[in-house]
């Protein structure tokens, strides 16, 4: 049976019912799932496996049956830990439908079927009785219902529902305990991606509206690999504050809750924003703990654990504040049920008794639901700026007609500002114009960017007042693209537009070029590499479950990951594989590449990164990707402001870096799609 969906295709900006396999969606979730990231968390697993040892032996200790609780069980690891360590009988939860019925599998694999009963239902909708899901009430939980800001998954209301209708009081619970530990710093890096910043314009100065300077910003968490933020790059500026604990063997509320933290402040400075992190003690004597500090907090780096599933997270105060050395300074966090912000207080508004709790973030302000963070600290790039303005400056006349097609662009207000006689642009939503009319407003430039809410197709001659476009521009930048080439949507603008451009039009960029590198990942191998055997038991069903659905359909395509957050090592050389000349039309013929790179490096290829490059003028280039040479070592320098293209190998090559052994590609371009079709081979040459 097949089934329409609507399908997205952002490098071509269509969308268009395609017919699916009923199934389609099944293998979507399972293709893109990250279960494996967890299943290779050595420390995460061990440490589990010691709480849940310790706890069964306390309840045995009592002369008491042990009945397990596993709320989210996944592969059903930990319930299988449980049994193992003596667990009577085991009731595994679990609410996704494709991970319960691996979790059976995997469950009647290693032997456990008749002491761990699979549910497949949410914890909160379980019953418990002769006729329930669960015979009695167990005596003993263990969750793994965690993300980067421990509850964003609902674990609170989760506990709260489970200690009143599924457990028994007292009860044994691993983890024992969560702590949330906060830190107050000032980082220019950071900041970069909360506000927008003055910036220099061709000798002019552009400034920020007072509305984002007011606004408190989004409320969502910024999660991040703190580990790949230099400590160098933030200014701490208090000491490493436990903001509070939730003890998980007791009944937990998931209530509005406040907690402060009093301290000195330790230099001066701007307050900024607050790195934090959590720990698990899996035992009440908190011997044994789990912790998401980055790896600068240990005195060995490289003895850190590796995990994606939890990282830590970035908050940003509502607005930056001047602290002075020795100011007694207060930190409060507050949280509901599934999400925390901080605010701070110095000793003036202490003196006041001014102690209200922070209000819940909220953009009043429409750029920070506009732009990303990550596009935030994109234009706020000093030498980018400087880039697109030298640009600008060198195609740019006394008469020059501009048209600016982007989402939420800061290119046609610079335009404006190096001289050009009209500027006009392209906004593909009411919200993204009304920010830079905004940004117009605060600078006295009402009028100097007439700014169109309309689809390059749509425009017309008319729109711009009968005269034609001298000067197309873009960064290019779209808010729906994924994939690094899904920026070639400006081609296609372009190409929609060819009939309002003079003959001799320039466009800007005048080309793109897509890159390649082999690579070895340090550790992001992990979440595509099936797993076999984790802790002594036999997961390969799920290993097994992954790679079908990867055989349904995106075996042979790439994902987009921020890889400055995921250290590499190159093993060949970076390529120019393909070339997109934007001073042309889109043709109507698929466009291929095909060659081979030696490997340099010795390594295990575990994939190819790939990215695109933007060409402005002859002799002025913005990279997404690599933003350096790559080290003779191998080490990439990425560019934080785009993710990047991931192919993960199937399985990895090794290479001994002689040069006597190559990766093939070949790349296809598909003018109808919008997309690109790749293949990687190794060969001996």
């Amino acid at each position: 049976m097949k089934a329409f969906c609507g399908r997205s295709m952002p490098s071509t900006g269509a969308s268009d019912p395609v017919e699916e396999s009923e199934e389609y969606d099944y293998h979507q979730e399972i293709a893109r799932s990250c279960y494996a990231d967890m299943l290779h968390d050595h420390d995460r697993n061990k440490k589990y496996y010691e709480g849940i040892r310790a706890a069964v032996a306390r309840v045995k200790a009592r002369g008491e049956r042990v009945v397990v609780l596993d709320i989210g069980t996944g592969t059903g690891l930990l319930s299988m830990m449980a049994v193992t360590a003596g667990a009577d009988f085991c009731y595994a939860v679990e609410v996704f439908k494709p991970m319960a019925e691996a979790a059976r599998c995997i469950v009647e694999k290693n032997g456990f079927s008749e002491k761990i009963k699979i549910i497949n239902k949410h914890s909160t909708d379980v019953t418990v009785g002769p006729d329930g899901d669960m015979q009695m009430k167990a005596n003993v939980v263990i969750t793994e219902l965690f993300d980067t800001e421990l509850i964003g998954e609902g674990a609170l209301p989760s506990y709260e529902h489970a200690h009143r209708n599924l457990l028994q009081e007292p009860c044994e619970a691993v983890p024992h305990r969560a702590t949330i530990y906060a830190q107050l710093v000032e980082s220019e890096l950071l900041w970069s991606w909360a506000q927008l910043q003055p910036m220099e314009v061709g000798g002019g100065r552009l400034v920020p509206p007072p509305a984002m300077g007011r606004c408190a910003g989004a409320h969502s968490v910024c999660d991040i690999q703190l580990s790949q933020v230099s400590p160098h790059s933030m200014a701490l500026l208090g000491p490493l504050c436990t903001m509070f604990s939730v003890d998980f063997s007791k009944p937990v509320s998931s209530a509005l809750q406040s907690h402060t933290s009093r301290f000195v402040a330790r230099c001066g400075g701007r307050a900024q924003a607050v790195i934090s992190w959590w720990d698990l003690d899996m035992d009440p004597s908190g011997s044994v703990v789990c912790s998401m500090a980055p790896s600068w907090t240990y005195p060995e780096t490289q003895v850190a654990p590796w995990r994606d599933h939890w990282m830590q997270s970035v908050y940003f105060l509502p607005a930056e504040s001047p602290v002075t050395e020795g100011e007694e300074l207060s930190l409060t966090v507050r949280h509901d049920d599934y999400s925390l912000w901080y605010g701070l207080q110095g000793s003036s508004q202490q003196a006041s008794h001014t102690d209200a709790p922070p209000p819940r973030p909220c953009c009043t302000c429409q750029a920070h639901l506009v732009w990303t963070r990550p596009r935030f600290g994109e234009l706020n790039d000093s030498r980018r700026t400087e880039s697109y303005v030298s640009a600008l400056r060198s195609v740019l006349r006394e008469d020059s007609i501009c048209l600016g097609v982007s989402d939420g662009s800061l290119l046609p207000v610079f335009a404006h500002m190096t001289g050009a006689k009209k500027v006009y642009a392209l906004e593909n939503s009411r919200m993204s114009k009304q920010v830079i009319e905004q940004v117009l407003e605060a600078n006295s430039m009402e009028g100097g960017v007439e700014l169109l809410e309309v689809r390059a197709e749509q425009l017309s001659s008319g729109d711009l007042g009968g005269e034609q476009i001298s000067v197309l521009m873009g960064e290019p930048y779209f808010s729906t693209s994924l994939l690094p080439w899904h920026s070639l949507f400006f081609w296609y603008c372009r190409t929609a537009l060819a009939g309002l451009l003079r003959p001799d039009a320039t466009i800007l960029p005048r080309a793109a070029t897509l890159h390649m590198v082999a690579v070895e990942f340090q550790d992001l191998w992990r979440i595509r590499a099936p797993c076999g055997t984790c802790e002594g038991f036999n997961v390969s069903p799920m290993d097994e479950m992954v790679q079908r659905s990867l055989d349904f359909r995106e075996s042979r395509e790439a994902e987009p990951h921020p890889l400055w957050e995921y250290p590499c090592r190159a093993l060949t050389r970076a390529a120019e594989v393909m070339t997109f000349d934007f001073t042309q039309l889109i043709p109507q013929q698929p466009i291929s590449s095909q060659g081979s790179l030696p490997f340099i490096r010795k390594g295990r290829c575990h994939g190819i990164a790939l990215w695109m490059e933007y060409h402005l003028t002859a002799d002025i280039s913005v990279s997404a990707g690599l933003i350096g040479p790559v080290s003779e070592q191998g080490k990439c320098q990425w560019s934080r402001h785009r993710k990047q293209g991931v192919y993960f190998l199937r399985t990895p090559w090794e290479s001994s870096g002689d040069g006597r052994a190559a990766v093939t590609y070949s790349f296809t371009f598909e003018p109808a799609q919008g997309d690109i079709k790749m293949d990687f081979s190794g060969e001996s040459l």
